[in-house]
This record gives structure tokens, sequence and C-alpha cells, in this order.
């Protein structure tokens, strides 16, 4: 009897054992590119870029037609990616000090830049390692370089820095390499080699590319492939051409570890960029020559708050829990790190206010139960393009539905567009719809005093 009372009792704890037995939780690799911009790839509309590896990823994940970043260059979107806060509450809102460009003609002086990621800021990095991941980091950060700030202080297990060059690059902490190595290659090499380390457990890998932004300097064997390409909207810089194709390439050989190692079923794949692609300047007529791409129908580029500057691919792929398709959702660079947290089984950080939501119930129900917010961005400083002309001056932006608008904080002027009828933001309807303008420069107003925006002041 007392043999049978112990059979039945290990069976029952065997089925709650199994019952009670966690989900595994998912990897995470994300990979951003510099610079590229929304219609740089194959699966975003273009017919000069061949991007057959990203394409791929698209066909089998989520696309969001309408993915942002929080800021209109570098800087400002690593931090917000980071940290999951808007630029006025990390101060990171632009790349440099002020004095990169010279303001001291225009009315306003600038905010005054911070350079680093604030170090009381926890990272999306610390809260993977908390939550039992391995993390690795391999390329451009951007958010402080000295020892305190190197991401292997910031919850990077494994970390390697560098931009600046594509050849003869350096790293930190410095690494040898053969002589010709590009640089877009040595950061997958060592990313493929973390995924092979860290197979058995959870791992976070974040791959912040420097390629395609400059210089642009591309391996000889892709260059020729694209040389006597014709161009098509704007594309046709074969050197560029061929910066992209080495992305995808590195795209390509992520996904094909994560297969080799039976991987792919149980890790979310990320692909965006850190803002808009260098081009639409000459049609908008801040730059006389020097578009690398162009962002059309996507008004301006880099460095801009029009849509050409801020709007990104953004593709997420997570076989068998998120849906194959578009959606026009709106998602931005502040969304990562909630994202993240829900994704991991984590905590947010206790002490750190989180301005992004996580995304994870619109990516498994393929957009369909999507957050409804506003998207905001504050840029109190100065970007030049050369001979006197500027990408932009100060100024900041809401997004509220399908309405976006713009304050100009020289003279005030506000621009207000639909972009489901208007996505090349030809023409402003303020005049035509006052109430519709008033009400959505109330709300910057109040998410400005909310998270303790600073303005520029008079140029005295």
């Amino acid at each position: 009897m007392r043999l049978l009372f112990l059979l039945t009792c290990s069976a029952l704890m065997g089925v709650a054992g199994f019952a009670a037995e966690p989900t595994k939780k998912p990897n995470v690799v994300f990979i951003l590119a510099d610079d590229l911009g929304w219609t740089d790839l194959g699966c975003q509309g273009s017919k000069y870029y061949k991007t057959p590896n990203i394409d791929k990823l698209a066909a089998a994940g989520l696309r969001f037609t309408d993915g942002y970043t929080c800021g209109p260059n570098c800087q400002p979107t690593r931090a917000a990616l980071l940290s999951g806060q808007y630029g006025p509450r990390t101060g990171v809102y632009t790349v440099g000090g002020i004095d990169r460009f010279d303001w001291k003609s225009r009315p306003l002086r600038p905010v005054d830049n911070v350079q680093k990621l604030p170090l009381d800021r926890k990272t999306v990095a610390d809260v993977m390692k908390a939550s039992g991941y391995a993390t690795a980091m391999f390329g451009k950060w951007h958010v402080g370089q000295d020892v305190d700030h190197h991401p292997s202080k910031r919850g990077f297990d494994e970390a390697i820095v560098s931009m600046g060059k594509h050849f003869d690059f350096v790293t930190q902490p410095k690494v040898d390499y053969p002589k010709g190595t590009y640089l877009a290659d040595f950061l997958t090499d060592r990313a493929v080699d973390f995924i092979k380390k860290n197979k058995e457990k959870p791992f976070f890998l974040y791959l912040p590319h420097f390629g395609v932004h400059s210089p642009h300097e591309a391996k000889p064997d892709w260059i020729a492939k694209f040389k006597d390409q014709p161009a098509t909207d704007g594309h046709a810089n074969p050197t560029y051409a061929a910066m992209i194709a080495s992305v995808d390439e590195s795209v390509g050989r992520v996904l094909k570890t994560l297969d080799e190692f039976g991987l792919a079923e149980n890790t979310v794949v990320i692909f965006s960029s850190d803002n808009g692609g260098v081009g639409g300047y000459v049609r908008e007529g801040v730059k006389k020559a020097g578009d690398v791409t162009d962002n059309a129908p996507l008004r301006s580029g880099k460095g801009s708050l029009y849509e050409g500057g801020v709007r990104v691919p953004w593709i997420v792929r997570w076989p068998g829990k998120v849906p194959t398709g578009t959606t026009d959702t709106p998602i931005i660079s502040v969304d990562l790190l909630p994202t993240l947290v829900e994704l991991s089984g984590g905590k947010a950080p206790a002490k750190q206010p989180i301005d992004g939501v996580s995304m994870v119930e619109c990516l498994t129900s393929g957009g369909k139960k999507a957050p409804t917010r506003d998207l905001f961005w504050h840029f109190p400083g100065y970007l030049g393009a050369g001979q006197g002309m500027w990408r932009t001056t100060p100024a900041g932006a809401i997004r509220s539905g399908d309405w976006k608008l713009i304050e100009f904080f020289e003279d005030g002027r506000k621009e207000l567009y639909n972009l489901r009828e208007d996505l090349s933001q030809k023409t402003s309807l303020a005049a035509k719809n006052p109430d519709k303008a008033a009400d959505l420069h109330a709300r910057l107003a109040t998410w400005r005093k909310d998270v303790g925006a600073t303005m520029p002041k008079a140029n005295r």
C-alpha cells in the first residue's frame, strides 16, 4: 500500500513538474544599420539596391511600414534604444557638442547636448542580463567611449566598439585582424562566434553596424557588381549599394548560424536603422549636391524631422509567434526596451521612467492589437548642410494617428500634415485645419513639460 502511495505521489509530482516547466526564454538578435534610409532595401521598394537576406527576413516576419527613430541622427536614437527614454530625459538629442555647426548667426542658442548616456540609466542589456541572458554588443556604440561608459560596463558580457572607418578600423578594446578586413565582416565574425558559444542558453545580441555611414567605402568585388547597373528612383551610387550589400550579407550569415544550430524558431530577430538616409537634400534645396541615396516618396533625409529623417525600416521575425506580413502601426526606438522586458520575462528599471511601450501584443497579433499613443520628437539644436544651409533648425514634432505636426522654434511656425493622404508632406494643412494644429501643439507642449524638455534660448 505504501509503495502504491509513493508511486502515485511521484506520478503526480511528475505531471505537476511538467506543467510548471517554464517556457524557454527566446533569444534576441537586434541588428541596427547606420544611416540606412527607408527605401534602401528591396523589401522597402528599392529596385537598385540588392538585399536578398533582409528581404527574406521581412518575408518571414512582420514589417512595420511606419517605423521611426527617436532622433534624426545617430546618437539620440542609440540612447533611446538603450534606455527606453526620449532625448529630453537623457539629454542626448544630437551628435557632438553645439559648436559642431556655426549657430552664432542664428536667432537661438542650442541646448547643450549630453554626449554620454548617463551612468544612472539602466540599459536594455542590464535588463536582459538580470533576466538570465548572455549579452553581447559588437559595433557602433556612440554613447560614451571612455572606460566607465563602455558597453562592457553597461550590461554587456562581451563588447567590441568600432566606428569611423570601414577598412583599417580601430577597435576598443584593441583586437588584431588581418589587413584588408572589412568592418562589417569583422563584426559579423564576432556575432556568429557569440551565438555559437551561447547556443545552449538564452542570449541577447546587439549588432549595430557602422555601415552604411560615411566614409563611403566598400569591398571592390561588391562595387563591381553595381558599377554598370542603371540608376533607379534616385538610387545610383555603386559604392553605397555595395555597403548595403555587405550589411545584407551580415544579416544572412547571422540567420544561417541560427538555422545551423536549430535556434531560429526560438529567436526574435529585429532589423532597423538609426535614422533616415543621407539624401533628399537637393530636392529640398538644403544642399546643392551630395545626396548619396534618396528617401522618396519621403521628404528630406537624415538630420530632419520630416519623414525622410526619422522614418526607417523596422522588421521583426519570430517564427510561429509573429505572423508574417506588414502593419502600419507606428513603432519607435523607445519601444525596444519595454518590448524586450516582456519577451525576456524581466523587470523594467524601477527608478527609470520608460517612455516606450511593449510591442509584444502588437507583434503576436500581426499588428492587429496596436497601442494607442502619440509619438514625439525634440531637437533643440542645429544641423548644418554646408554652404550656409541647414538640414534642420531647432524644432519639435508630434505624430498622432495619421497626423503629424512640426513646430519650428526660431519663428514659431507650425506645419501640419496628414501622412495617410500626403506621405511626401508637400502641403501643410495648418492654416486650413487650425483646430487640429492647435490640439496637436497643445499635446506637444504638454509632453515637453512632462519630460522636462529644455528649450533653446534667444541668442543675444
